[in-house]
């Protein structure tokens, strides 16, 4: 929609212009995405049934929402996508600092230009992009940054004396009137500025430095908190919280598929790496499932909680990885295996907070466990479970192992070395020399073409790792694979070292 052609404010009269709300004009344009079964909150994935019908409540409610929940789930998104839902353009009085609606202004400058200059009184049009205001909440916010503060300039240069209020100059919160407002993480906000916000939420009264203004300031107030900070960093006031209508739980990704689709949306990757790198959907399950394993993690601290950041980025880095080892080895295409997993260490480590056991262990060995428990997770998707196999062992029922191959070439004195940086081809050729592998993942994916079959080879060799069916030991630059009982007397077989990467 263009902006309209109407540019004073006996022309907006006689197009027969109505001033609504803002609460009304946003429940207005829902019920009408409702009605014609659009979705109001497109890119939002895996709260089709949660988070998304409590916030359409709140709306046709006319509330103001608290969003809380955990970093990482979307909170600031959501306030954002709101604005979708305004008008696309709105008329203001030119020149007012405060969105003044025309036919109901609110402001000294807005009512005494409109006494004086009638139906001449210029008017503006604002896009609905234009509406929306967000703030940080840090110690260092002011009263004076929200409301407003007196302005001695102004009052020098117009010879206005301070008891004329249009000396005051207006804070973030007036200057978003007919807007929506946004305060992020408003439990760091110190108590004394969250007291200030309580008659704007209820009364809509401004009171700046003994002025005590009734403004009737129209804004939705949206704001997000981290339940972690109400114990460590600060608390949402008793009566301001009891202020904000509706307060909404958001949560993480419940299915390994929401996480894929929230990673395919939100990843960078280059044009050139989509050319050069291919992902099979086994690696990205891998990497979703290392941020469902941290959340879980006795080492991961739950109060703070792992963001659908860390999927994101270590995909992108599991992506690189492949690309700067094909740009070494000069190939022109190549995908990602599983050994280049290890690239998403830097993705998992900055983005967990460990508690005390964690610490001791050590972030680096953290990241290498959760992958492994990732492996193990998913191997049991796409290989039958050593378990259950050892488990019918136990009970004297004869069932073949179709590990047994696999596990004698080892026992055999056999070991593998796979380096991180060899080439395709190399490392397709080291992987068919273990007996019994290939004849496993043919039986299991017939379909297979060379390469998936390949990585799906390397795939069993860390699952059975992961079931300590044999030994693997990440060094020097390297993957090793032996057999599990030479092994033992190395304490160094399940471990990681940072040392070892470089």
């Amino acid at each position: 929609m263009s902006k309209p052609d109407i540019k004073t404010l006996g022309a907006l009269k006689k197009s027969n212009y109505k001033s609504i709300s803002i609460k009304e004009e946003i429940r207005k344009n829902l019920i009408s995405k409702l009605e014609a079964k659009e979705t109001p909150f497109p890119g939002i994935i895996g709260y089709e049934d949660t988070v998304i019908p409590d916030v359409e409540r709140a709306i046709l409610s006319r509330h103001n929402i608290l969003f809380l929940g955990l970093r990482g789930q979307a909170k600031t998104r959501l306030a954002r996508q709101i604005t979708s839902l305004l008008d696309e353009y709105i008329p203001v009085v030119q020149g007012s600092d405060i969105n003044d609606d025309p036919l109901k202004p609110v402001s000294r400058y807005a009512i005494d230009l409109i006494e004086k200059m009638g139906d001449e009184t210029p008017v503006e049009w604002i896009h609905r992009n234009d509406r929306y205001a967000e703030k940080l909440a840090t110690p260092d916010v002011s009263v004076s940054d929200l409301i407003g503060d007196i302005d001695p300039i102004i009052a020098a240069n117009l010879k206005l004396s301070f008891a004329d209020e249009r000396i005051i100059h207006y804070g973030i919160i007036p200057r978003s009137n007919r807007g929506i407002f946004v305060i992020n993480e408003l439990p760091d906000l110190q108590a004394r500025i969250q007291v200030s916000l309580f008659n704007i939420l209820e009364e809509g009264d401004l009171q700046i430095r003994g002025f005590k203004l009734r403004l009737p300031l129209d804004i939705l107030f949206i704001f997000t908190a981290n339940p972690e900070d109400y114990t460590n960093r600060g608390s949402i006031v008793t009566p301001l919280k009891d202020r904000i209508e509706s307060q909404i739980l958001t949560h993480y990704p419940t299915t390994i598929e929401n996480s894929l689709l929230i990673t395919d949306q939100e990843a960078h990757i280059h044009e050139n790496q989509e050319k050069r790198v291919s992902v099979s959907d086994l690696i990205r399950r891998l990497i979703e499932q290392v941020s469902f394993e941290a959340r879980n993690s006795e080492f991961v601290d739950k109060k703070s909680g792992v963001s659908a950041r860390l999927t994101i980025s270590a995909y992108e880095n599991a992506v690189s990885a492949a690309e700067r080892r094909a740009i070494i080895n000069n190939e022109a295409k190549t995908q990602v295996w599983v050994s280049d997993l290890t690239g998403i260490f830097p993705s998992v480590t900055g983005k967990i907070e460990l508690v005390y056991e964690g610490e001791q262990e050590g972030p680096f060995q953290v990241a290498y466990n959760l992958l492994e428990k990732s492996i193990r997770s998913q191997f049991v998707k796409y290989f039958p479970d050593p378990d259950m196999l050892k488990r019918r062992r136990s009970k004297e029922t004869v069932t073949e192992n179709p590990y047994k191959t696999i596990i004698s070439w080892f026992d055999s004195g056999n070991h593998l070395d796979i380096l991180f940086g060899l080439k395709d081809e190399a490392k397709i050729l080291m992987l068919n020399k273990v007996n019994g592998l290939a004849d496993l993942v043919k039986k299991q994916f017939p379909n297979a073409n060379k390469k998936e079959s390949a990585l799906l080879m390397e795939f069993v060799l860390h699952g059975l790792a992961a079931f300590s069916l044999i030994s693997k030991k990440v060094s020097d630059g390297k993957v090793e694979f032996k057999d599990l009982v030479g092994s033992i007397i190395n304490l160094s077989t399940q471990s990681f070292d940072e040392s070892e990467l470089e």
